[in-house]
């Protein structure tokens, strides 16, 4: 199988490693400058380096999980503690309001839900845990949506690139239009979003 081509998040992960992985899926998913992270593909890049023996599946799906749940359970507890707090808090660099409104509406729609779904959305996935810690959401219900949610989307992104890396041959060609595809699709959420707040404005 020839050399993986030289793309930024395959150096990101050689970089980092497996305790480097953990962290960004910890920060993207419990810290609230997290957002910009990009885990979708990165979850997905991992497991297909995992097929190619860059990396061990069997330590690097575990701790993806573990780094997902203990990362939102880490938003939940701070989203508690600071409580309304947050929405009083000013603009910058790594926080926007309109992050917080987009996360809000994101729960009215799917209620407790939300902290599953929210998963597969950037953004969201990083401020749902804390506007549920902000809204007193009983922690067994959260930590319930939590655990499965962890499980879908560290473990699921990660054997969905490993796999493929096992099953298609020379996918790793196609590592590119395949991460912009992820990208794509896991920010349509958001445009439709921004599409509807415009045409009620």
């Amino acid at each position: 199988m020839p050399p993986l081509p030289h793309f930024d998040l395959v150096q990101l992960i050689q970089a980092f490693g497996l305790i480097g992985l953990f962290g960004i899926v910890f920060a993207e998913t419990g810290l609230f400058f997290g957002f910009f992270l990009p885990g979708d593909s990165l979850l997905f890049t991992a497991g297909l380096l995992a097929s190619q023996g860059l990396l061990n599946i069997w330590l690097l799906v575990p701790l993806m999980i573990i780094g997902a749940f203990l990362g939102d359970s880490f938003g939940y507890w701070f989203g508690a503690k600071v409580g309304p707090r947050i929405f009083n808090k000013e603009d910058s660099f790594f926080f926007h309001r309109r992050h917080i409104a987009r996360t809000q509406r994101f729960y009215l729609k799917y209620g407790a839900k939300a902290v599953l779904i929210a998963r597969f959305v950037p953004v969201v996935r990083t401020f749902a845990p804390i506007l549920a810690g902000v809204g007193s959401m009983p922690y067994r219900t959260f930590a319930r949506y939590n655990i499965v949610g962890g499980m879908l989307w560290g473990g699921g992104m990660t054997l969905l690139g490993y796999f493929l890396g096992r099953s298609v041959p020379n996918i790793e060609r196609y590592l590119l239009p395949i991460i912009l595809v992820i990208i794509v699709i896991s920010f349509l959420p958001i445009i439709r979003e921004v599409i509807k707040d415009k045409q009620g404005k």
